[in-house]
């Protein structure tokens, strides 16, 4: 049984990794918005400097809104194309959580690691402890992927579904992301960093993984 789940997890995260390399919708919009925002604040920074903390909370502010434009379809495309219906009866339903969360996640990865370099170089910005930074931006991206997955299954359907999403993403990834901008703002140089912030994150990306398992069940049966 467990290795079933765990066959039916990578089924599904090679599922959606095909579908998002082959359409790029969401790819595009994440993308495109976190450059264009980037740019913008480059552009209007015209060389000055901003002091770690509101570095901090100018890339966690594009990550987290570059991500709205993507993490709210991993759910709303399967019921656009009319799949929704033959995953719920053939996939079980924690493959089919774990397999789109683990690819919000992967997705989630790659913008990061595409977005901070090019942060770091338009806004001149130096990096104290880049593995600190490193682990703040994995924990940062599992918080987001698992929220998202979660409240995308909970919105499919809506007729306001992208407003929806961002209005009930917020309240439940604010406490990943007021401790990641701390956390980052120490990784840039602002001081001493309180480990307890670092700890913190990764017990509630648990809780968050742990409470849309089992949310997710009946969510997936009822509906």
């Amino acid at each position: 049984m467990r290795q079933s789940i765990w066959q039916g997890i990578k089924l599904v995260f090679r599922k959606e990794l095909t579908a998002g390399l082959r359409f790029k919708a969401a790819w595009a919009a994440m993308f495109m918005f976190a450059l264009t925002t980037l740019a913008c604040v480059s552009l209007a920074l015209q060389g000055g400097t901003l002091e770690p903390r509101l570095l901090a909370a100018l890339l966690w502010v594009i990550l987290f809104f570059a991500s709205l434009a993507g993490a709210d379809r991993v759910f709303a495309d399967e019921d656009t194309a009319g799949t929704l219906l033959a995953l719920r009866i053939y996939g079980p339903s924690q493959a089919v959580l774990m397999g789109k969360m683990l690819y919000t996640f992967f997705l989630m990865v790659v913008l990061a690691a595409f977005i901070t370099p090019l942060f770091l170089l338009l806004l001149d910005v130096t990096v104290a402890a880049p593995v600190l930074l490193a682990g703040v931006l994995l924990l940062g991206c599992g918080g987001i992927a698992a929220a998202g997955t979660l409240i995308a299954a909970l919105t499919t359907g809506a007729s306001v579904h992208s407003g929806l999403f961002s209005i009930l993403m917020l309240p439940v990834i604010l406490p990943v992301f007021l401790p990641a901008i701390s956390l980052t703002a120490g990784a840039l140089g602002s001081g001493a960093v309180t480990g307890s912030y670092l700890v913190g994150m990764g017990l509630y990306d648990l809780i968050l993984t742990v409470g849309a398992s089992i949310l997710f069940d009946y969510l997936w049966y009822e509906d």
